[in-house]
């Protein structure tokens, strides 16, 4: 759990041009060495499917190679898409990288796939002081060995078009989701005619499209946001689908951008840039996808996700932080790769790569240190009192649709939604009791549990 004083102090920042994450095409990049050198060449492979960041961690890895007294030289791989079964085809044919990537999304499967080596050993005193308080069971420790170290983390926020809010005189984003409707109707009774709606999501993917939106307006209200009860170690989809009757009123009443189904978050951004949607929800990736991806004029800004019914019971959550780089289990170079590691775990690097905004600073000592980038529409997305990590919930494998391909069958054609929240809970939670039997995942109810006090942590 994050303390307090990094939630006060953070500057913040955000991955400029496209979701954190989202690759770019195939490349490669190495330097010779220049340094003095000690024992035959090692060379490293690191595997990244971030294009965000790309040219900075060629220029680090550039100085790296040119610096380095160990004779290493690094390559580096940024995959355009695919990466994970990319890695896992590498992992196969023992053509592994020795540095890869590691994101929430990815670590936990990473490691039960036998892919990371701990880092345990390599911890000194210094750097052990340095990330203390950050290190989450479940997100860089697994099975008591430490896997990764944290680097930067992501907020989501309401993304809207301030024109339109006022053009349609709307005074403020909406709090709660009776208020999102009534103003994505607002929006586009005024703007249909110009092509104008008042809500947009990159329905082509459900899943990323909920769980940039759904999750948050959850876990502000107070419920982890994944469709996972902390309280009883149970999953529970009756809040998610409180969320989804709203969602289906945008839906039904027209309000929502036409071909929602087959929308994909460029496309989608690409309207929003010129204008055409009134308000989506989504990461801090966004001031810089509208600086550099689809420059726009308009005026826009972040805000808070409104809630069930306006109150904030919980926070915000705060996604894909506590990892970033990983070593490989199977690399002959564990040594060298660590070098790499350590190098790139720098302050300086670290700080730089906050200022340049490609990241929030999740360290305490950078945070509390590096500038915050001048980016329009970043003041949005400065974390605060609401934001928060949240407990980490399982991950499992249900039999049948996934709670977001099922959820968004019912915002598009009905039906009965609570013979099909009981449906979701009963094969999540059966996946649960299974992946448990096997040892796969480990739960256990936390009745005490009080999303309020995650507030200001």
């Amino acid at each position: 759990m994050w303390k307090k004083a990094i939630g006060l102090s953070l500057g913040v920042a955000l991955a400029a041009g496209g979701l954190a994450g989202c690759g770019g095409n195939n490349t490669k990049d190495s330097a010779a060495s220049t340094a003095p050198t000690a024992g035959p060449k090692k060379v490293i492979k690191y595997w990244t499917d971030d294009r965000h960041d790309q040219e900075y961690i060629k220029e680090m890895i550039n100085k790296f190679n040119t610096t380095n007294k160990d004779n290493i030289e690094v390559e580096l791989t940024v995959l355009s898409e695919n990466y994970a079964q990319s890695v896992d085809v590498a992992f196969a044919g023992n053509q592994a990288p020795d540095l890869l990537r590691l994101k929430s999304g990815n670590a936990e499967t990473f490691y039960k796939k036998g892919y990371l080596a701990p880092l345990d050993s390599y911890m000194t005193d210094e750097l052990k002081a340095k990330f203390k308080d950050l290190l989450i069971d479940k997100v860089n420790i697994f099975d008591g060995k430490l896997v990764s170290l944290p680097n930067t983390g992501l907020t989501l926020r309401l993304v809207y078009n301030q024109e339109l809010f006022e053009k349609a005189g709307i005074a403020k984003p909406p709090v709660s989701l009776q208020e999102m409707v009534d103003v994505a109707k607002k929006i586009t009774d005024m703007g249909k005619k110009d092509g104008i709606y008042g809500f947009a999501l990159n329905f082509k993917s459900p899943k990323s499209a909920f769980d940039r939106s759904v999750r948050e307006i959850l876990s502000l209200s107070g419920y982890q946001g994944l469709g996972y009860d902390i309280k009883t170690a149970q999953f529970d989809f009756g809040p998610y689908a409180e969320v989804m009757k709203y969602f289906k009123q945008m839906y039904d009443n027209g309000s929502i951008l036409p071909g929602a189904a087959t929308l994909d978050i460029d496309p989608m951004r690409a309207q929003f840039a010129a204008g055409k949607i009134g308000m989506y929800l989504s990461f801090s990736t966004e001031p810089g996808v509208y600086v550099d991806q689809f420059p726009t004029k308009i005026k826009w800004g972040g805000a808070l996700a409104p809630t069930l019914d306006g109150t904030i019971k919980g926070t915000s959550e705060i996604v894909s932080a506590g990892t970033w780089m990983g070593i490989s289990d199977k690399s002959p170079n564990k040594d060298a790769a660590w070098t790499f590691m350590k190098f790139m775990y720098g302050d300086e690097i670290l700080t730089t790569y906050h200022e340049k905004g490609f990241g929030i600073a999740v360290v305490p000592s950078i945070a509390a240190k590096a500038k915050k980038p001048e980016i329009t529409g970043m003041e949005g997305f400065l974390v605060g009192k609401y934001d928060s990590m949240w407990p980490v919930s399982p991950n499992v494998t249900p039999e049948g649709a996934n709670y977001a391909d099922t959820f968004f069958k019912y915002m598009l054609s009905g039906g009965d939604l609570g013979a099909i929240t009981k449906d979701l809970n009963t094969r999540y939670n059966a996946a649960l009791t299974k992946a448990a039997d096997k040892g796969e995942v480990k739960v256990s109810p936390n009745p005490s549990f009080d999303p309020a006090k995650l507030q200001g942590k």
